[in-house]
């Protein structure tokens, strides 16, 4: 792939990112991608053979961006792994709320070509940076920290979705998500108040 073709291809990714982020994913049809990044309706194909790979290219960069702000409020949290669960699930929380379009896009693996674009290499770093955390705030746990990891992931991922959608909120009738969260940190690796 020659330079130009290369920032055609970064283009529509920017493009797709840009989409996202301000209209939902439901905005992400090959042809609006296009259009915005003024080439006609059927140059995507050139550069991504299917609507999923380009898809998958976009997600990479929502994977990228969420990992860079784990790493950078978790990774000073080595000696204290639950100070690095909490500085993560901060980190995930935000994410979601203020990226919604990303957020929704990044975990529809039915939607994307996993195995494609680096899309793998990109979100499965973060999941098993979440299972060391894991393993080192419950040092020999009968649970696998990876099944633990994952529960807690899951939960994390539906208080996500539960307060944007605004169930949550609704239901405790509180405006902080922060005790939630403490509360999951509790419900996976025990109270800090024994």
């Amino acid at each position: 792939m020659n330079e130009q073709d290369a920032g055609l291809r970064a283009r529509l990714v920017a493009v797709g990112v840009d989409l996202v982020t301000k209209e939902g994913m439901q905005a992400l049809t090959l042809r609006e991608i296009a259009r915005r990044a003024g080439v006609s309706h059927g140059a995507p194909r050139r550069y991504f053979p299917t609507h999923l790979a380009l898809l998958s290219a976009i997600a990479r960069e929502g994977f990228a961006e969420l990992a860079q702000q784990i790493t950078e409020a978790a990774g000073d949290h080595r000696a204290d792994p639950r100070a690095g669960l909490m500085a993560l699930g901060r980190c995930y929380l935000d994410f979601a709320l203020n990226h919604r379009g990303m957020f929704e896009l990044m975990f529809r693996h039915d939607l994307l070509e996993s195995n494609q674009l680096g899309l793998r290499e990109t979100s499965l770093p973060l999941f098993r940076f979440l299972v060391d955390l894991v393993a080192r705030a419950l040092p020999g746990a009968e649970t696998e920290p990876a099944v633990r990891a994952g529960a807690l992931w899951a939960n994390l991922h539906g208080l996500a979705q539960l307060w944007a959608w605004g169930s949550l909120p609704l239901a405790t009738g509180g405006d902080d998500i922060e005790p939630l969260l403490r509360a999951v940190l509790d419900a996976h690796l025990g109270s800090t108040d024994r």
